[in-house]
């Protein structure tokens, strides 16, 4: 389907990633379609991050209101997530560039479409989660919280997203088994609401009359209250964020105590003769 161009957004190459665009395409009137290209897998780094505020900003204050949709235009990744040890050596990264991306998706004031191509994985699957509709190609890649794999703690920030919009269930195979689901498992657990490419993200906005909806001007607002706690958790700054730091303390505390517990039941138990 044609489509007409209507801008560019430069992502600036930043240590060992190359950097790349994101541009802005309407294959339909009032439909922005950002393609983003960060080869090698789309990592949420700084520059990319306030590349794509920067496109979501041009389309709201450029554009009459209509509908957003993301997707890759490297096949096999929509975005593999962050690139943990850049996150973690940049100062101000979750509370300045990470988390701003997910908080201007979740109250944007038009409907968000993720179209996923590829993989999404632990932050991929999180700026996802952020949009109000999600379609999967269903031919490759798989949606997944990989944080217990590598040995990361997931943050409220990050994970308030899975536990407003995933079932209970859902979230427990997601987080404490690391569950990849491809399209199929993705559509019977709600992750997604349609299987399918570009076309059946449009189709999906024509069936729901989406482009309508954010003419009001009530979308962001309707949304920043339906996901409130979201939103605090990523406002949150200061003594009110809760940090990797932290949370890793607050774990290393229980088990001081605990391994001291259990030497003083061992003493009790006659030292090294205690059955365990």
């Amino acid at each position: 389907m044609a489509s007409k161009e209507l801008f560019t957004v430069p992502i600036p190459s930043l240590k060992s990633h190359q950097g790349g665009s994101i541009v802005c395409t309407t294959p339909e009137p009032k439909v922005y379609v950002l393609t983003w290209t960060s080869p090698p897998d789309n990592r949420l780094t700084p520059a990319f991050n306030t590349a794509l505020i920067t496109a979501l900003d041009i389309i709201e204050f450029g554009y009459p209101p209509g509908v957003v949709i993301t997707k890759s235009s490297i096949s096999k990744f929509y975005s593999n997530g962050l690139d943990l040890q850049l996150a973690v050596s940049t100062p101000g990264f979750f509370q300045n560039s990470l988390y701003p991306v997910f908080r201007r998706f979740l109250t944007y004031p038009m409907p968000t479409v993720a179209v996923i191509n590829g993989h999404g994985f632990a932050g991929g699957f999180m700026l996802a989660m952020h949009h109000d509709y999600r379609v999967f190609t269903g031919t490759k890649g798989y949606l997944c919280i990989n944080e217990l794999e590598f040995g990361a703690p997931l943050l409220p920030p990050m994970s308030s997203i899975f536990r407003i919009k995933a079932t209970p269930r859902v979230y427990r195979d997601m987080v404490l088994e690391a569950r990849r689901f491809d399209a199929k498992t993705a559509l019977e657990a709600g992750l997604i609401d349609a299987i399918g490419e570009l076309d059946a993200a449009l189709n999906l906005i024509k069936e729901r009359a989406l482009v309508k909806k954010g003419a009001t001007g009530a979308y962001s607002l309707l949304k920043a209250e339906m996901y409130r706690e979201s939103v605090a958790l990523l406002d949150a700054s200061g003594d009110n964020a809760v940090n990797a730091s932290d949370m890793r303390a607050v774990e290393e505390k229980r088990k001081a105590e605990g391994a001291r517990r259990f030497k003083e039941w061992k003493e009790k138990q006659g030292g090294d003769k205690a059955k365990l």
